[in-house]
């Protein structure tokens, strides 16, 4: 008689064992999203709710989901758009010194192409 209510006590032992254990599963994704402060928590709590009738389907893909984010970083693209923008922002300043350069040489060239002539001025000058 003790071994029945005994054994009673195991299978309503694993059976809610297992129960929350799934339950706690589940929750995996969204626990993760909490800790890196994913902007859709809130849905990926409900689609691990709903992978507990989908079979458990679709809890793969909300592991993927809620691992994706981090906070420092996003999705994973700010890095590269920050190197865009410092890149674009490094061309824009070298096109500034280029034409700055040209200036300089158009200056430099119409410095040299007016000095001959003045000095032929000079000498065809003192000539007469």
């Amino acid at each position: 008689m003790f071994l029945d209510y005994f054994a009673l006590g195991v299978i309503f032992f694993v059976a809610i064992f297992l129960f929350y254990g799934i339950i706690v599963i589940h929750d995996i994704p969204y626990e993760i999203a909490k800790e890196r402060n994913h902007p859709q928590q809130d849905a990926l709590h409900i689609a691990g709710w709903v992978s507990l009738f989908t079979l458990h389907a679709i809890w793969p893909f909300l592991w993927i989901w809620a691992t994706l984010y981090r906070e420092d970083r996003g999705w994973g693209f700010n890095n590269v758009v920050q190197r865009e923008l410092a890149l674009e922002d490094e061309v824009k300043q070298l096109n500034k010194t280029v034409a700055q350069l040209e200036l300089r040489l158009q200056t430099i060239e119409q410095g040299a192409v007016s000095t001959p002539a003045e000095s032929t001025q000079s000498t065809s000058g003192k000539e007469a």
